[in-house]
């Protein structure tokens, strides 16, 4: 066995046990106060679950586009873009959700994880266990 594939076995074994399960369907909280946005939400988790992952998309960009600041929505679209391997995407959207976070540690480690699946998945070992680390830092 080379060393980088008991890395790479490693760090898979981390994203699994650091609990980013990408699930849709129970969030800790609600992703709104705004009924529009919360439909939006939902319609885009039952288009999840049947499998239309376009229109669960859809849903959420228009979702994201009466609340361009919510955190949370930008994180239900890069878990979306993770499932369906646009790793770069799923990153980036994490990155940004981040950058509305603020104080939410919850919310922040989870996009860390979002973005250590996605480098892992691009074969980059150690920006995921950075990634790792960061959500590791906030979980504490």
């Amino acid at each position: 066995m080379t060393t980088r594939w008991l890395t790479g076995f490693f760090l898979l074994m981390l994203a699994l046990l650091s609990g980013c399960t990408g699930s849709f369907l129970a969030p800790e909280q609600p992703v709104s106060d705004n009924s529009a946005v919360v439909s939006l939400v939902g319609a885009a988790h039952a288009s999840i679950v049947d499998g239309k992952f376009d229109a669960a998309v859809a849903s959420l960009e228009r979702a994201l586009r009466i609340e361009p600041r919510n955190p949370a929505l930008w994180q239900e679209l890069a878990k979306l873009r993770l499932q369906q391997g646009q790793y770069q995407q799923a990153e980036g959207l994490a990155a940004r959700s981040n950058g509305w976070a603020e104080s939410n540690k919850t919310l922040r480690a989870e996009n860390w994880r979002i973005i250590g699946q996605a480098r892992l998945k691009h074969g980059d070992y150690p920006g995921a266990q950075t990634a790792f680390d960061k959500a590791a830092e906030l979980a504490n």
